[in-house]
């Protein structure tokens, strides 16, 4: 019985040390059959990665930040309208909360972004800032996502609270907004900083508002200068400059969870 156990302990550890030495073969086959130098010309030209400095962060990186965080406060408040009415009683504004969610998630953001951005001038004939398309571009799209997530933060709160607010006298709308929502909203951070991480990369689809040297986000800037230096080094400084904005956040959201699991 004994040698049998230790037999198949040895057993796992061959079987372990083969996976480790077929990763680390495969891995030093690729370095060796890559051509470096063709790697380093096409993508970490020291120079070009230079010269995108500081425009890269002191315009791309900015606008990039200024939209999410635009569109995002547009997807909360809005988001949570659509939540309330979602969980209504009255009708009609149910329905339209699950018609505007299904609709809004079942559309690529991209088609979205190309309708707000185009159809608002036409149909109203107005010309507004590009900010609010830009906001209204993405936070329509994020206000179907946070609403259900609203909702499901607002559904997780204990039943017991709502009528214990009410036994003290609060009418059923004071309850909600003062004792439930603050409840859900604690609930769902974990999830809505990971829309906010969504949110900063699906900034990169407003290209298709068109932008100027002024208004460009951090993957159109990249692809301006890919245009005109053809060279892939832009890429990587803007997939740099993005890990430096998401990372920190999903990192963000790992804490929040464990501390949510901990207060359970």
């Amino acid at each position: 019985m004994d040698g049998s156990a230790v037999t198949k302990r040895q057993r796992q550890r061959v079987v372990r040390l083969t996976l480790y030495a077929l990763f680390f073969l495969a891995l030093a086959g690729l370095v060796t059959i890559a051509d470096w130098d063709v790697i380093q010309r096409n993508f970490f030209n020291v120079d070009i990665a230079r010269d995108m400095f500081p425009r890269v962060l002191t315009v791309a990186a900015r606008n990039t930040v200024l939209y999410t965080f635009l569109a995002f406060v547009f997807g909360l408040v809005f988001g949570l309208i659509l939540a309330l009415m979602r969980l209504s009683t009255i009708g009609p504004y149910r329905w339209f909360a699950r018609i505007y969610i299904e609709t809004f998630r079942g559309l690529p953001a991209l088609v979205t972004i190309f309708l707000v951005g185009l159809g608002i001038p036409i149909a109203f004939r107005v010309r507004w800032n590009v900010l609010i398309y830009i906001t209204l571009g993405l936070g329509l799209v994020a206000a179907a996502y946070m609403a259900e997530t609203i909702r499901a933060g607002i559904e997780g709160v204990p039943k017991g609270q709502m009528e214990a607010a009410r036994s003290l006298g609060m009418s059923y709308s004071r309850a909600m907004m003062s004792v439930i929502v603050p409840q859900g909203f604690r609930i769902i951070i974990p999830p809505l900083t990971n829309e906010l991480v969504l949110l900063i990369k699906d900034t990169s689809l407003l290209f298709v508002l068109g932008t100027t040297p002024a208004t460009v986000e951090l993957l159109q800037f990249g692809r301006q200068v890919l245009d005109s230096r053809a060279n892939a080094t832009p890429l990587i400084v803007i997939a740099l400059v993005y890990l430096a904005i998401t990372v920190p956040l999903t990192q963000l959201v790992g804490v929040l969870e464990r501390r949510n699991r901990r207060a359970r």
